[in-house]
């Protein structure tokens, strides 16, 4: 199973909004994604979107889209 839950960071333990419906002593796996690191994916993504979505060879499309 497989479930994404927000946390926060704070005394050195990860604090849940709300218990897992998990059985105790379940062994999970935590992957750490920070807010930082997430916005600096995004940013990068983005503008590597732009270059392919925003240019003028896609114009020719545009034109067909309208006739």
């Amino acid at each position: 199973m497989t479930t994404t839950v927000e946390a926060i960071y704070e005394g050195g333990k990860l604090l849940l909004p709300q218990p897992l419906m998990l059985p105790e002593k379940t062994h999970v796996r935590v992957t750490i994604e920070s807010d930082l690191e997430r916005a600096a994916w995004l940013k990068l993504s983005e503008s590597t979107l732009m270059k392919t979505w925003d240019n003028p060879d896609d114009d020719i499309f545009n034109e067909l889209l309208t006739k």
